[in-house]
């Protein structure tokens, strides 16, 4: 059996590398762009790069059938290998192209969510699997805390090598610290190696009633959540903050409140239930845009509370949330396929955030920050009491699906 220990920081080291590339081309480049005069709605048209995590799970099948042979040890690290590769040549290419030629560099970006998209089906299915259940809050925490911790640094440390070494340096840099990370997940041991009888399918797990929930609950989550947090980058610097102050925030505190947040989660969830956090977080967030909304309709706010607003939002109670959410999204895959079915809801969660971030810009750029936050806010209270709903089914349905299992294996219920 593989350490839990190592399984987990395998899992974080791979998240962190992952969100790097998320932070950069969400977070940090909408800002680099911004300060180049770039139009709001053409910034929007980044989340484009979101279209490989929204369809993942239509190569999802055949990659999980290779993963997980008839016989054999799994090859989730030779998949995370070869894409953590293309993705550090990609993240040269972005150095060589520059942030001015965006067509090109969003081709880039796209091959590289690609192979990044392509590695998470793996580096999930091979979570899910190898953890006990006990142990699947350690796995939560790893995947939400590394998300962050990996954000901070493409939308943090990036911007700030951005501002004092150029572009070219930070994204060769990025690329390198993508090679170390991945080398984390690809020296940890294999799992255990048993025959397989199960052909892992897309239509086994759309068949299935707790993935429909999960799938619902997911979308609620992400509109309510992310919709919200896109144009907050160039927000703050129409604000007049410059990019190696936001770099800063964004990286140190981004990282810290994020981290600490992803770990208070985890013990929410234990002591209240993902129900409760889910719900928690979501009213938390409809207060965190509303003030935002209320300082671009007023305009003179002062910088450091705007910068308290945005962090809140964006780092501490999405991580909060996030816990919650993962937790139930390994409650219903299949252990047996988890790469496809973990990969469902995470497809929703990016096919409803490229829409949303694709929206938003317009919707900035046409109607003004205030309003763009102010409708964020109202989805956000409005899905809390939804999201509660949803998560108490989802675990519920999991629950019994979880008795099933053990009737057929023989385990007395309970154990």
């Amino acid at each position: 059996m593989s350490s839990p220990l190592a399984v987990v920081l395998g899992v974080g080291g791979l998240y962190v590398g992952q969100s790097i590339i998320g932070g950069l081309t969400f977070i940090a480049l909408p800002s680099v762009l911004r300060e180049r005069n770039l139009p709001l709605d053409q910034i929007g048209l980044l989340y484009l790069a979101v279209l490989p995590w929204a369809f993942k799970f239509l190569w999802a099948p055949a990659v999980e059938r290779y993963r997980l042979p008839p016989t054999g040890h799994s090859r989730s690290r030779s998949i995370v290998l070869v894409g953590g590769l293309i993705s550090a040549v990609g993240l040269i290419l972005s150095g060589l192209i520059g942030p001015t030629g965006f067509m090109p560099l969003l081709a880039v970006l796209l091959l590289i969510a690609f192979a990044t998209s392509t590695s998470d089906i793996a580096c999930d299915g091979h979570a899910v699997e190898t953890l006990s259940e006990r142990h699947h809050g350690w796995g939560n925490a790893a995947q939400v805390g590394g998300a962050y911790l990996g954000s901070a640094i493409g939308s943090g440390l990036f911007l700030v090598l951005v501002a004092q070494c150029g572009w070219g340096v930070a994204c060769f840099a990025m690329a390198a610290l993508l090679i170390v990370l991945g080398l984390l997940f690809v020296i940890s041991p294999a799992p255990p190696s048993p025959g397989r009888d199960h052909r892992p399918s897309l239509r086994q797990a759309l068949r299935r009633k707790d993935m429909h929930l999960g799938l619902a609950l997911a979308a609620v989550n992400v509109i309510a959540q992310k919709w919200g947090v896109s144009m907050q980058g160039p927000f703050l610097i129409d604000s007049g903050l410059d990019l190696t102050s936001l770099g800063i925030v964004n990286g140190i505190g981004g990282m810290a409140v994020g981290f600490v947040c992803a770990l208070i989660g985890g013990a929410l969830v234990r002591m209240w239930s993902a129900r409760v956090v889910l719900a928690l977080a979501l009213v938390l967030q409809a207060l965190a845009l509303s003030g935002l909304a209320y300082a671009a309709w007023k305009g003179d706010v002062g910088q450091p509370l705007l910068l308290v607003l945005a962090l809140a939002s964006s780092s501490g109670i999405m991580a909060l949330g996030f816990v919650a959410l993962y937790a139930q999204f390994m409650a219903v895959s299949d252990p047996r396929q988890a790469g496809i079915d973990f990969t469902l809801l995470q497809c929703m969660d990016a096919l409803v955030s490229m829409a949303g971030g694709m929206g938003s810009g317009w919707i900035a750029q046409h109607s003004g920050y205030g309003l763009y936050f102010g409708l964020a806010a109202l989805l956000a209270l409005a899905a809390a009491p939804i999201a509660a709903m949803l998560s108490h089914r989802v675990a519920a349905r999991s629950d019994i699906r979880k008795g099933q299992r053990e009737a057929l294996a023989g385990v007395p219920s309970g154990q």
